[in-house]
């Protein structure tokens, strides 16, 4: 079933940065891009995200440290609980004209990744909590899974995405939690993570390309940030790493 509108959709390919850019790019192109869009990316050095609205969080996190580096915390322009971003692959859409439906169009778009990873020989389905029962739950956004994530029949969640919205543009953006690290995960969530033997990101990330160009028939079509989008999501980072949390 191909996506209504625009079927030639800007790919831009993955970048490897701070979290604060990370969130900025996703921002900028949330609120001004011009063709539908989607990427994929990582956070270098790790962080933690935070949802838009969560307020409460270990104060320890403030302190957390990770090979040489500090862990650094993000708040993200959606909803959701706190994401560990190390060891996993985010992918963002930026479309718009879909309807307001916030439970429906999630399922629309998170159709490319359960049939990306059929293609890598695994069987995914959404969650079953509520979305509305994220207030009662922990800072973990993977410690439960809703309609709005996804998780292998054997129970494990290994995506996570949230929605921002504004009029009828949505920005859909999700961690995919491929090689997360035992110890750090013990430091953050006082648990351990899933300790499957999943893909790596490389190969994850082709299969979900392929997957998105099939099931909505679009093409997508390479194209980085220009010199002046960056100096646009600069100025934004600069007040995303400047946020009171």
């Amino acid at each position: 079933m191909p996506l209504q509108g625009d079927l030639n959709w800007r790919y831009i390919p993955a970048i490897a940065t701070t979290g604060a850019l990370q969130m900025a790019i996703d921002t900028w192109l949330w609120h001004h891009s011009d063709r539908p869009c989607l990427r994929f990316y990582t956070w270098e050095p790790a962080a933690i995200s935070l949802g838009y609205h969560q307020r409460q969080f270990p104060a320890s996190w403030r302190s957390l440290g990770w090979q040489g580096q500090p862990l650094s915390l993000v708040r993200r322009p959606t909803g959701g609980r706190a994401v560990l971003h190390q060891g996993d692959l985010t992918y963002s859409i930026v479309v718009w004209g879909l309807g307001r439906s916030r439970h429906h169009l999630y399922r629309q778009l998170c159709q490319f990744l359960l049939k990306g990873w059929e293609a890598l020989g695994y069987s995914l389905a959404f969650g079953h909590a509520a979305l509305s029962a994220y207030g009662e739950q922990p800072v973990n956004c993977f410690a439960t899974a809703t309609a709005a994530d996804i998780t292998l029949l054997s129970g494990e969640k290994i995506i996570g995405s949230a929605q921002g919205w504004r009029g009828d543009r949505v920005l859909q953006h999700g961690s995919i939690l491929l090689q997360p690290n035992r110890d750090l995960w013990q430091q953050v969530f006082g648990c351990a993570p899933h300790s499957l033997a999943l893909p790596p990101p490389e190969r994850v990330q082709d299969a979900l390309l392929s997957a998105f160009a099939e099931q909505w028939h679009v093409t997508l079509t390479p194209e980085p940030l220009t010199h002046a989008e960056w100096q646009d999501v600069k100025r934004i980072a600069t007040l995303v790493a400047g946020q009171t949390l």
